[in-house]
């Protein structure tokens, strides 16, 4: 049977034809669809809700839809329904800082585990008590009076090896390609 056969049927109310039309039109109806709502945070479940919508609408309006046009007709109907399921299924902006998901995905943590990595090597190079200051102060958190006496420092010069450490370091990391 031909489209515009089809077509002509369901005008006059065949189910049968309604059945038909689902079975025949239902792949280019879903690509389409899915073209448009790939993009999205769309799911599986919001395809399946577009595609019925369009059969939904055609069974509705079949008198209207001209016989030779019903795959141009169902394509537009198919296009509009997923553009509006995108506009119902955009994402808000959440209501307080606590519903933001701050974590970073696999990429960046991978990203974040090599910089740490170069990083620690990076000051795992530097000279005593350099060294120690660093890790001890800005990895294990201790509190920088208390480092200095323990390496027999004064306070006022473990600042100032801190400082030119950290430009060191940045020196060293930008120079291997990494963003200070």
């Amino acid at each position: 049977m031909t489209d515009e056969a089809l077509a002509r049927r369901l005008a006059k109310g065949s189910r049968a034809a309604l059945d038909q039309a689902v079975t025949r039109f239902t792949p280019y109806v879903s690509a389409v669809a899915w073209r448009v709502l790939a993009a999205s945070p769309a799911t599986r479940e919001d395809l399946e809700e577009v595609v019925a919508d369009v059969f939904l609408a055609l069974w509705r309006h079949a008198a209207e839809v001209e016989p030779s046009r019903v795959r141009t007709w169902l394509g537009a109907v198919a296009k509009n329904r997923a553009i509006d399921r995108l506009r119902a299924c955009s994402p808000t902006l959440p209501l307080c800082e606590a519903d933001v998901d701050t974590r970073p995905g696999p990429e960046e943590q991978s990203l974040q585990r090599e910089r740490a990595a170069r990083l620690l090597a990076a000051v795992e190079s530097l000279e005593e008590p350099d060294r120690t200051l660093f890790l001890r102060h800005y990895y294990e958190g201790e509190r920088l009076k208390d480092v200095a006496r323990a390496l027999g420092l004064n306070q006022a010069t473990a600042k100032t090896r801190l400082h030119r450490g950290r430009k060191r370091l940045k020196q060293q990391l930008t120079e291997g390609g990494e963003e200070a």
